[in-house]
């Protein structure tokens, strides 16, 4: 099986914030593939199908800077491993509107990819990355994160959630590298 985490902080107030986007495309995911999600425990998570595969939607009820204790909850209750986790998240050093598939690596930063690394033991899982842009120099990169995004910012982001979703299809259907060599590339104009 394989699980798809989704980065963000809980609360309607972050919900429309950049380092909400991970969380927006497992919604998303949820919506598109009809896998209905519901609480339990540190997490809203349902498991379903997709292209015959079995899947486990995540999304951490947690704040961000602790996803790994969701994520370490539900692969002490589940027989799944470092592996077969795919995390999606928000990437300051990606332009917005970029995707990124990466089969493992450092966490550059991102907190919440720094907590899941220290719960799992290991940088080995899978990460769809969503770019958000920098922001100026004299923003700091922790309130620019949690700023909800502007509406270019929304038109720029709407259809890479969109492939986002569909490059989990394809991780979950054909793996990493195929899921690399179609959606690393931009998307055309």
């Amino acid at each position: 099986m394989r699980v798809i985490v989704g980065l963000g902080n809980p609360g309607v107030e972050y919900a429309a914030t950049r380092h909400n986007v991970g969380q927006r495309v497992v919604a998303d995911a949820a919506a598109e593939w009809s896998i209905p999600l519901h609480r339990h425990g540190l997490s809203q998570r349902g498991t379903g199908r997709i292209h015959g595969q079995p899947v486990s939607l995540v999304l951490p009820v947690t704040f961000m800077n602790v996803s790994g204790e969701a994520v370490e909850e539900l692969m002490s209750a589940h027989d799944v491993h470092a592996q077969d986790v795919i995390v999606v998240h928000d990437d300051l050093d990606l332009p917005i509107g970029r995707l990124r598939i990466r089969p493992e690596g450092g966490t550059g930063g991102h907190r919440g990819l720094e907590s899941i690394v220290m719960a799992l033991g290991t940088e080995a899982f899978t990460r769809l990355k969503i770019g958000i842009g920098r922001p100026a120099p004299e923003v700091d990169p922790a309130d620019f994160v949690l700023a909800p995004m502007t509406s270019e910012e929304l038109n720029a982001l709407r259809p890479v959630l969109t492939r986002a979703v569909e490059g989990l299809a394809c991780l979950v259907q054909h793996g990493v590298p195929e899921a690399m060599n179609r959606f690393n590339r931009r998307m055309p104009a």
